[in-house]
C-alpha cells in the first residue's frame, strides 16, 4: 500500500497543477485530512483516509470535476462525520462557509454525537435532497464509491441497506438532478451502472 503523506494527497486531488492561492487551501486542507482521518478505519478494515481519496478520483477521473474547492469539498467530506470535533479546526483553517457546506453534507445525529434515532434517516434524506449542486456531486461520488467498496465489507445487513437505498433513493435523486450539470449527468450514468451490475451479481 503506498504511503499516505501530504505530497499524494496532493497529487490526487491535482493540487500542483492549481493556482497559488488553491495550491496553499490544498496543503491545508490535505494536512487537516491527514489529522483528522488519521487512526480511523473502515469496516473493512482500511484507512479510512483511502476512501475520500477515492472520492476524490471519482470527482476528478469519471466525473471531469477540475473545481479546486468541489475536489476539496470532497477530500473533506466525511472529517465532521469522523470527528465533529474538528469543526472549530475547519472553521479557523478554511472559513466558516466551507465548513457549513460540510454540515450540511453531514448527517445530524453525526454532528450531535449521538446514535442514529427512528426519524434521522427521513431527516439524512431531506438534507441529502436540498444539497446545491456541488454538495450533491460529491454525495453522489461518496455513494458511487461506497457501493463499489460494498464486497470488502463483512456486514451484509449494511450491504442490503446499501442496495435498497440505492434504488428508492439515491436512483431518483441523481436523476432528477441530471439537467443540473454534465457532472450530474455523468453521475447518474455510473450510479446506473452500480445499480445494475449489483442487480446481476445476486441473480441466482
Amino acid at each position: 500500500m503506498a504511503i499516505i503523506d501530504l505530497d499524494h494527497i496532493l497529487t490526487t486531488l491535482g493540487a500542483p497543477a492549481w493556482e497559488a492561492r488553491s495550491q496553499s487551501r490544498a496543503r491545508v486542507a490535505a494536512s487537516i485530512a491527514l489529522s483528522v482521518y488519521a487512526g480511523h478505519t473502515r469496516d473493512q478494515g482500511t484507512p479510512y483516509l483511502l476512501h475520500p481519496l477515492a472520492v476524490v478520483d471519482v470527482l476528478r477521473s469519471e466525473l471531469g470535476v477540475t473545481l479546486p474547492e468541489t475536489l476539496v469539498l470532497g477530500l473533506l467530506h466525511d472529517a465532521l462525520e469522523v470527528d465533529a470535533g474538528s469543526e472549530a479546526l475547519l472553521v479557523h483553517q478554511l472559513g466558516g462557509t466551507f465548513t457549513t457546506r460540510l454540515r450540511a453534507m453531514t448527517a445530524d445525529h453525526r454532528l450531535e454525537g449521538r446514535p442514529k434515532d427512528a426519524g434521522d434517516e427521513a431527516r439524512w434524506r431531506a438534507k441529502q435532497a436540498a444539497l446545491p449542486s456541488e454538495e450533491l456531486l460529491v454525495r453522489l461520488a461518496d455513494r458511487i464509491h461506497n457501493l463499489r467498496d460494498l464486497s470488502a465489507s463483512p456486514n451484509l445487513d449494511r450491504q442490503g441497506k446499501y442496495l435498497r437505498s440505492l434504488a428508492d433513493f439515491y436512483l431518483p435523486l441523481a436523476e432528477a438532478a441530471r439537467p443540473l450539470s454534465p457532472h450530474l449527468e455523468a453521475a447518474y450514468a455510473l450510479l446506473h451502472t452500480e445499480y445494475i451490475r449489483h442487480q446481476q451479481e445476486v441473480r441466482p
